[in-house]
């Protein structure tokens, strides 16, 4: 299997973490990630860890060691604590926000604890967590029952191997979901879908030094029209279908590159406009008063060239739904296109490739598998 993942056992060293009755949270966190930690190596993952000792990192340098290492995911494992002993029990997963593969994986790990006998506290968002905020994988920050809930304590120490394999097989469980989205993705476009994490995406030292090979290639490429092509990041801008539309996006790029660390919100601001701008159009096609996605998305579509960002394909039309209702909830304009034999979960139409590309990178930084393609 062709992932890699970071585990951290929370606190450790001189941070204990959580105590209850000489009970400490890092001796528990680490027993257990070295316990997972074996289940995934032994499935084929390739798996690192912040700490396999009793040591002690900040949370910034956890997420740090994790960017570096670039691995596609990072969980950390705690044990969680209430103000009061034996009040509160259950599991609950920590996200930066409830989008995207580290939104599915969490869900999976919880359901997964709850059927070794764990309550089920569900999945919170947690955007100023550091290990969460500052890593550029998807993320996630797993509270083990409370240590300070004997009931909670019993369950950890009794079925010690059913949690490290319940939380090995949720982290599993998703990297299959996502494998098998996108082999149907590359069977239906006869295009490989772009990785989760893209470093060129992801990492914001590395884009100056693309940029300017993509500036280069661009200044050369005039007039190259692609007809009804799917697109990824990597070649999506030496791919654009009209000089003038080259001639744009060249300035874009290099307006971009002259503001240095103010190229990120500008972009934010671009695709807000963007998506701003199709939310109105599909209201205004629609005839309503909110946009009908899937009605809209007929008319606009009716006229070559416009993009869209394709975010899932799905056979079955509920978890095609349950994926749009995510992505509505989230801000972006996303639809249903069931043209054909499968259920395509799509966001825009955008009528540039640049700002389809920009949604793009939005949608990826939040977790999601993306495919730019192009209307017929």
């Amino acid at each position: 299997m062709p992932y890699s993942i970071m585990l951290d056992a929370g606190h450790g060293g001189t941070d204990p973490g959580a105590v209850y009755n000489g009970r400490r949270e890092k001796d528990d966190t680490l027993r257990l990630v070295l316990a997972i930690g074996q289940i995934l190596q032994n499935r084929g993952v390739d798996v690192e860890y912040t700490r396999t000792t009793d040591i002690y990192e900040t949370p910034f340098q956890k997420a740090m060691e994790a960017n570096e290492a670039g691995v596609d995911y990072f969980v950390s494992i705690h044990r969680n604590s209430f103000e009061q002993d034996n009040i509160v029990s259950g599991v609950e997963s920590l996200v930066y926000d409830l989008s995207g593969i580290k939104y599915r994986m969490a869900e999976n790990i919880n359901a997964n604890l709850e059927t070794v006998g764990f309550v089920n506290l569900g999945v919170k968002a947690r955007p100023n967590l550091v290990v969460l905020k500052r890593t550029k994988m998807p993320a996630v920050l797993v509270e083990v029952g409370f240590l300070n809930s004997n009931t909670d304590n019993q369950l950890f120490d009794e079925n010690f191997d059913d949690i490290a394999l319940a939380i090995a097989d949720g982290i599993l469980e998703t990297l299959e979901e996502v494998a098998r989205e996108s082999a149907v993705n590359q069977t239906e476009t006869g295009q490989e879908m772009l990785s989760s994490e893209s470093d060129a995406d992801r990492q914001s030292e590395t884009y100056s030094e693309n940029n300017e090979n993509r500036l280069n290639e661009m200044d050369s490429a005039n007039s190259n029209k692609v007809p009804y092509a799917e697109y990824s990041t990597d070649n999506a801008l030496n791919n654009i279908d009209s000089a003038a539309e080259s001639a744009n996006l060249l300035e874009s790029m290099r307006s971009e590159q002259s503001i240095g660390s103010s190229r990120n919100a500008a972009t934010n601001n671009n695709v807000e406009t963007a998506r701003n701008d199709t939310l109105n159009n599909n209201t205004e096609s629609s005839g309503s008063n909110g946009p009908d996605n899937r009605l809209s998305e007929k008319a606009r579509l009716s006229r070559p060239g416009a993009y869209r960002v394709q975010v899932g394909l799905y056979r079955n039309w509920v978890y095609a739904q349950r994926l749009l209702d995510e992505l509505l909830a989230a801000g972006y304009p996303a639809y249903l296109d069931e043209s054909g034999p499968y259920i395509r979960v799509q966001v825009g139409p955008f009528m540039t490739l640049m700002e389809a590309v920009r949604m793009e990178r939005k949608l990826r930084r939040d977790g999601y598998d993306t495919l730019v393609i192009r209307g017929k």
